[in-house]
């Protein structure tokens, strides 16, 4: 799909961006409830995008959405990308492709509004008017139809947003994630008085293990250098081959956010004497430490419960932060202070047939994760007269 304008509503035209850089920093940045979120920000979307992580050849090709008012100013904007694979989104929709794929449609492409490769709760229609948030939503629609893309579909929404594309029309969609919540917490210890006896015992223990013969450092800003990137990204590929096959990120984005956004991370690093052995990479929010990568060049016992989990509560808790979100997946991390939160999408298909299949669908699977947050709810290791 070509740079191209469309009108969404009287009042307004919308622009599709085939990158962020068509804009500068300071026009992107200024769209409403950007600030305070690290991944929405015109920097990060760039590295993405300068870097070649984010593009067609990857099958995240930037279409986003920059809504004009009548005179030309800037309302709203959306990141928005076309795709032609579902991968690194962390909503699974491949039996919706494969159920059109099957019935003689075309699943690809389609249109993904999210933060690629980041599976974090955040805005997604940067505009302050319901007014302007409703044309972001006629613009997605448009371009469904106008280009033939088989739906769009938004991911890791938070309330407002969700209750403004419900409202439109989408279907709605619910997951569950493990999010640490910081109830005033002082320091770890207070987080750990909050815990029955047999679970404070059991992260002391693991932490113990993980931090025998090791240091532990936490870098951020000018203390962050080169070379520890080199290791993390070193750490990062080990991981991501195992899991993956292949890393969706690659060392030019890391080297971009270094440049500048090293004051919005924390890089949590283990050494072995000199030598450093593993590191998990966080992003520092407004409302939240997010938890996205990490790696070791050794096995050590719970050394990724360690670096991964228990650092980013404590440096959450330093922080001041409301809570901290450790990424997708991941039951075990309930039992290391780690709530379920249920998580939310909304999707556009266009396929009328596609639509109503996967309302019935979505509803019943509704059900089933609101059932299993509260049975996981009940397993949380917090005290009864501390439970949440």
């Amino acid at each position: 799909m070509a740079q191209g304008r469309m009108d969404t509503a009287p009042t307004f035209s919308a622009r599709i961006l085939n990158a962020v850089s068509e804009v500068t920093e300071a026009e992107w940045d200024g769209l409403p409830n950007v600030e305070g979120h690290p991944f929405l920000t015109w920097r990060f979307l760039n590295a993405l995008e300068q870097s070649g992580c984010a593009s067609a050849e990857t099958g995240w090709a930037p279409r986003h959405i920059w809504l004009l008012d009548a005179n030309e100013h800037p309302v709203g904007g959306t990141p928005l990308y076309a795709k032609t694979h579902s991968q690194g989104e962390y909503v699974f929709d491949h039996a919706w492709a494969d159920a059109l794929h099957r019935a003689g449609g075309d699943y690809y492409p389609k249109l993904q509004s999210s933060i690629p490769f980041t599976p974090a709760t955040g805005p997604r229609l940067l505009a302050n008017t319901n007014d302007a948030r409703n044309g972001l939503v006629q613009a997605m629609v448009q371009a469904c139809h106008e280009w033939s893309y088989s739906g769009a579909h938004l991911t890791f929404l938070n309330p407002d947003d969700r209750e403004t594309l419900e409202t439109a029309g989408l279907s709605i969609r619910e997951d569950r994630q493990f999010h640490f919540i910081n109830r005033g917490y002082g320091n770890f210890d207070d987080f750990l008085q909050s815990l029955t006896s047999r679970k404070r015992k059991n992260i002391r223990k693991e932490r113990a293990q993980a931090q025998d013969g090791i240091t532990i450092k936490r870098l951020t800003g000018d203390d962050l250098k080169p070379e520890h990137w080199d290791t993390f990204y070193h750490c990062y590929l080990d991981t991501s081959q195992r899991k993956w096959g292949r890393p969706y990120l690659n060392r030019e984005f890391f080297a971009r956010i270094h440049e500048t956004m090293r004051d919005d991370i924390l890089l949590v690093m283990a050494f072995d004497g000199e030598m450093p052995i593993a590191a998990a990479l966080n992003f520092i929010g407004r409302e939240a430490l997010y938890g996205r990568n990490w790696g070791a060049l050794v096995h050590k016992p719970f050394l990724h419960f360690e670096l991964c989990y228990y650092q980013a509560i404590e440096a959450g808790i330093e922080l001041g932060l409301p809570r901290v979100e450790a990424g997708a997946q991941g039951e075990h991390k309930l039992a290391r202070g780690y709530e379920p939160v249920a998580t939310f999408s909304a999707h556009y298909l266009a396929h009328p047939g596609l639509r109503d299949a996967i309302d019935d669908y979505l509803t019943r699977e509704r059900m089933a994760v609101e059932h299993e947050i509260k049975i996981l709810a009940q397993h949380t290791p917090f005290k009864k007269d501390t439970a949440p």
